[in-house]
Formats: structure tokens, sequence, C-alpha cells
């Protein structure tokens, strides 16, 4: 007997990029002498940091007898296999191996592959593609002066990326899973929502917002007022997420994503404020409440894979309230398709909705 009924071929959310950044793993992780085992789209990498101090990535797999490179250890400019001591540069050639007398061939082809890596904003990124020229670069990370509080965060998110960054997107879900700390599902407000898609993103502003009723934003602004708020996506894994009160109060999340599987990503969140109460005062009350919001949100996107893996795929039905999440999944899409944008700036995409918040 069949419980679930047919349906048609089952979308997935799942994109799998090539030729783009991702971050793996912030920069000071990344030790003298002591690779990393990280994971990118399914790919095992070790990533290690030379005595010149460059990050550098390859495949976790020797060439030799495919021992995993990253319990081995960086000697100078090359990182050395445990099994056998075969040392590879950062470009993956083979540049030693122990008691062999005379030159290495070049010909013969001894390397792993290698995946360009770079550090920037405190963040160590590696190029999806491999052995290949980069002409672009990663994402970047804005900046601000000194007044402002800067909070770093990981997550480990049992969800595909495109659910990860609609869920740090995604205004309505905020009433009820964490109903109450953010916002509340009694009292709401007519708000206006103007979605923009460019080429390389999408954002979405909301006019007319209030502060939010929950704990955290009587924290960021105790006397109220309107809210000047965006929601932003960015190409290929970046979520922002900005709130400004008045003059005084400013709060951004900036978040990267890795995917490191169809149904694992983590997110490395860079958290800016500045607020009319000293950041030291009031960063020790966001920490706990901003761990409790993540470890609510890490719940739900696991109780989503699970359902979306025991049924065989995604059944996603939406209304206008769902405002960023399908131009997530288009940009992902066309960008999985290799699909570049002729003018990037270029609004492609623009609407208006009215919606209680």
């Amino acid at each position: 007997m069949r419980l679930v009924p047919p349906a048609t071929k089952p979308v997935t959310s799942v994109a799998r990029l090539e030729h783009h950044w991702f971050p793996v793993c912030w920069s000071h992780e990344l030790k003298p002498k002591r690779p990393l085992a990280r994971t990118l789209a399914g790919t095992p990498l070790v990533v290690f940091r030379t005595a010149a101090g460059e990050p550098a990535a390859l495949l976790d797999r020797c060439a030799h007898r495919n021992v995993p490179l990253a319990p081995g250890k960086v000697v100078g400019e090359r990182i050395a296999c445990s099994y056998h001591g075969w040392e590879y540069d950062k470009g993956g050639r083979c540049q030693h191996v122990p008691g062999l007398c005379g030159p290495l061939d070049p010909e013969r082809g001894r390397r792993v592959p290698a995946y360009p890596a770079r550090d920037q904003d405190g963040l160590v990124w590696v190029y999806s593609t491999a052995d290949v020229a980069v002409q672009r670069n990663p994402f970047r990370f804005p900046g601000f002066e000194r007044r402002y509080t800067v909070v770093r965060r990981e997550v480990a998110a049992p969800g595909t990326m495109h659910a990860t960054l609609e869920n740090a997107l995604d205004v309505p879900h905020t009433a009820f899973l964490h109903g109450g700390l953010f916002r509340t599902a009694k009292k709401r407000n007519e708000i206006r929502a103007v979605l923009r898609r460019f080429g390389d993103r999408a954002e979405v502003e909301y006019i007319g917002e209030p502060r939010p009723s929950g704990l955290v934003g009587r924290i960021l602004s105790p006397s109220g007022g309107v809210v000047t708020h965006f929601d932003r996506f960015f190409l290929p894994c970046v979520a922002q997420v900005e709130y400004r009160i008045g003059d005084e109060n400013h709060f951004l999340v900036t978040s990267a994503c890795c995917p490191v599987s169809d149904f694992e990503t983590r997110m490395f969140a860079v958290i800016h404020f500045r607020l009319r109460l000293p950041g030291a005062l009031v960063k020790p009350l966001l920490e706990p409440l901003a761990r409790r919001i993540f470890a609510q949100d890490v719940r739900a996107l696991g109780q989503q894979s699970e359902v979306i893996q025991r049924f065989g795929g995604e059944r996603f039905e939406s209304t206008e309230l769902d405002l960023i999440g399908p131009q997530i999944m288009r940009l992902l899409k066309a960008a999985e398709r290799g699909e570049v944008a002729a003018d990037p700036d270029a609004v492609e995409y623009e609407k208006e909705i009215r919606l209680l918040a």
C-alpha cells in the first residue's frame, strides 16, 4: 500500500558550484605546521599554511598510496605525507621523495589537485575548482571604524546551503521559531517590502517596520523607533542582515557559508554593531541570546533535512511572504549552469508587497 501519494519529479535546492570561492576556516585556525582537514562540496581537502604564511589547499589524498595528507606535517613550503614522507608544494607537485636518489622526473606527473586558497577578512577561502587560474576575488566583508563591536561565530547547520541561507534571511519564521526573542506572533504591524534581484545578488528592503518587539529588539533600541532593514544575498554563499534605528544604532550580520555536503553547511558569521550603550556592556547580553537563536535554527534545519530525505525530495509551496528564498535558488541554479549576468548591477526583477511583521 502506498502511503505517500505520487507527485511530480522532486525539485532540489542543492547547487554544486564550480569556479567560486567558499570559506573553509577562520584564518587564526590555520596554524603553522598544523594542517587542517576540511570538506568543500563533498571534496576532502587538506588546508595548510606555508612557511611564508600563505594558505594552500590540496585534495586530501597522497598520489603515492592514497593516504590522507591532513595527518602529515608542514615542512617549509610543502606538506609531507605521514606514510612515506612524499612532499608536495602548494601547487600539488611532488617535490621530494625520501630515499629516492636523483631529481624527480616532472613528466611523471606525481602530483595531487591543488585548489586556489586565499586569506581575506579573517577567513581562509578556497576556490571550488582545482588547478585553474582565478580571475575573481572572494566576497569582501564590510569594514567599520573602531566604534563598532565585532563578534565572530561559526555554526554547523544540518541543511542545504540554500536552506541555511534562506533561514538566515527569512523574516516570517522569527515570530514563531524565535517567538519572544526577536519578534512575537501577537503584535503585528503592516509594512511594505520591496524585493530586488540583480545579476549576482538579491535584497529585500522593509519599509515602515517598527523596532522588533522581542527581547533582542529591546536591547538594541530600548526607546523603540522605526527600523531601516535590509536582507541581502550575494552569490555564491553570503547572507547579510542589516538594521539601523536612527543615527546611533546599527546592527549588521554577514554570514558566509561553506557547503560541506549536500545537507551540511558551515556558516561563518561576523556581527558588527554600534549602539547607544557601550558594546562591552551589550555583548555579554547578546551572545547567549544569539546562541539560543542559532540553536533553534539548527534544530529546524535538521528537521527539514530529515523530512526531505525521508520523502525522497523537496516539495516546496510558497506565498508572496517567501520573498528571498526563491530568488536565492534562482541565482544558485543559474550559477550552477555557469550563467553569468551581462550587468550584475542591473535590476533583473523587482516587486513590492505588504505584509504583517
